[in-house]
């Protein structure tokens, strides 16, 4: 089968008995060799990134792929492969996972989460997002969090802090909270370009907290969020 709609070279993979059902290999088994093919740094990212690192109840429906620049989603029998452009994205933290054909590039659980939360609207709105971080936020190291929150807005940061503070998850965020303490200067929305009109505000995080996350969406003095 051809690799080539959205692409200027193609790529040919050949289709096993085990995979018939789905027309093509899986993703991660030729987008390493299509990204080669075509010169383009690459990782795998967002929901497809978070199911690498145990988020077994997040699987999206297209394999999710960062690179520089967008181009369109393609498919190969039933594998649709999604592309997301990340303009900085050689800086950002990624490891290899093997699989039959090789390995792949995988961004690290820490820059899985900066990117999920920084690219909410492909990562299926701010429920999902918090389900995600629920399920990875033991294996996130604090240090690493705040390098990999580095490569991107300090407003993914303020977002990504206080939702794995409502997963439960401060300890692993208290260093990323010192980072948005010293960088933040504005307060901005969770929900970005929604309404922040009566919206209660996290100080901790310089944060209107303007979405209804898992139904909860009260001021909470205790874990630093007050009401306007």
């Amino acid at each position: 089968m051809s690799l080539g709609r959205g692409f200027t070279i193609g790529l040919y993979v050949i289709v096993p008995p085990e995979y018939r059902r789905l027309g093509c290999l899986p993703a991660e088994q030729f987008v390493p060799a299509l990204m080669e093919r075509r010169g383009l740094p690459y990782y795998v990212g967002l929901l497809s990134a978070a199911q690498y690192h145990g988020a077994a109840h997040h699987r999206p429906q297209e394999f999710q792929v960062l690179i520089e620049k967008n181009r369109p989603v393609f498919a190969c029998g039933s594998v649709k492969v999604a592309f997301v452009a990340r303009w900085n994205m050689l800086v950002v933290p990624v490891q290899s996972f093997n699989n039959p054909r090789g390995t792949v590039l995988v961004s690290t659980v820490e820059a899985t989460a900066v990117d999920v939360v920084g690219y909410m609207h492909r990562a299926g709105g701010v429920d999902r997002v918090t389900g995600v971080f629920s399920e990875l936020a033991d294996d996130m190291e604090p240090q690493r969090l705040v390098d990999a929150s580095n490569t991107a807005s300090i407003l993914w940061a303020q977002r990504l802090g206080y939702l794995l503070e409502h997963v439960g998850a401060g300890k692993k965020a208290a260093l990323l909270k010192d980072h948005v303490r010293k960088i933040a200067r504005n307060f901005t929305r969770l929900l970005p370009g929604g309404n922040v009109e009566g919206a209660p505000r996290s100080n901790d995080w310089r944060l209107y907290i303007n979405a209804d996350v898992d139904g909860i969406c009260a001021a909470v003095s205790e874990n630093g969020v007050s009401l306007l």
